[in-house]
């Protein structure tokens, strides 16, 4: 088993400055803060990093200030996916992964591609990947399933192809894939809610979205979970449960942004399409953040 990737990692956000400039000192700090209260690894240039906003040399600056904070004290991930294969080799191929460990790549989106399409993309991917590939399940922004079947096909056939973020909110589905996996393959949980049921089911933990605002408790609560103590990692669970409904009940990430204003660690500024979370959202984020 790749143990880098087991228990929580954080799908880091892009801090905004007003006038939409990244602020390098507020990711800085995020990455400290993270590092400092037990997050295991980091996610770069994910969803919630708003990878679609950021120009080329904005990802190439993102990179750069994570990875100088990081200091090599983490493992890295990057993500590098999207529904045109040929570009994504292209990236993967022109990319400097120096010092990232593994890449995570969302399956194809808008194109509905069938299964063995999935696949097809994948194993291309896998071919060129100089470093291990975490596949990336979330059928809610793909519009289409990567089925346990496929997902499994893959972890048998390319062994560069290490784990799987699945977010497809569906615990059956997550059951199959911990039943069936072959030995050492990572089921990673991409769902904040479901989390700790995945991992007492034998999953390897997170790549969360609420845990880099709260890491040493969400941290904790894994921790916990890997080591099948259900109740006091269920204490932990609830307390957090509330926050996690709050951060997607807009947007992701003005929610988890919104979080972070409160914890003044960075502005609640995004990127359109996106706009920040409601002054109602705010207010019980703020309520909760002052309570916790």
């Amino acid at each position: 088993m790749n143990n880098k990737f087991v228990g929580t990692g954080v799908a880091l956000v892009t801090p905004f400055n007003s006038d939409l400039s990244i602020n390098h000192n507020a990711l800085t700090n995020i990455v400290n803060f993270n590092i400092d209260n037990g997050t295991d690894y980091l996610v770069i240039c994910g969803t919630t990093a708003e990878s679609v906003t950021l120009t080329k040399q904005e990802k190439k600056d993102v990179i750069a200030t994570i990875s100088k904070a990081n200091s090599g004290r983490l493992p890295l991930v990057l993500g590098i996916g999207g529904n045109n294969t040929v570009s994504v080799i292209e990236e993967i191929k022109s990319t400097d992964l120096r010092g990232i460990d593994a890449i995570l790549s969302v399956s194809p989106y808008y194109s509905k591609p069938t299964q063995e399409g999935i696949y097809q993309h994948f194993k291309a991917i896998a071919e060129v990947s100089p470093i291990d590939i975490i596949l990336y399940n979330v059928p809610g922004r793909t519009s289409k399933n990567m089925e346990v079947e496929t997902t499994l096909r893959l972890a048998k056939d390319f062994k560069n192809i290490v784990g799987v973020k699945e977010a497809g909110n569906n615990m059956a589905q997550y059951y199959e894939l911990i039943k069936n996996k072959p030995e050492g393959f990572l089921i990673i949980s991409g769902d904040d809610d479901l989390v700790l049921g995945v991992t007492l089911a034998g999953g390897a933990g997170v790549i969360s979205v609420i845990g880099q605002a709260f890491p040493k408790a969400f941290s904790e609560m894994i921790r916990l979970g890997l080591k099948g103590e259900a109740k006091a990692a269920y204490k932990l669970h609830f307390k957090l449960l509330d926050v996690i409904g709050y951060i997607f009940e807009e947007n992701n990430p003005a929610g988890i942004k919104a979080v972070f204003e409160a914890l003044n660690l960075c502005q609640d500024t995004v990127r359109l399409p996106l706009v920040p979370a409601s002054n109602t959202l705010k207010a019980k984020i703020s309520d909760f953040v002052n309570t916790f």
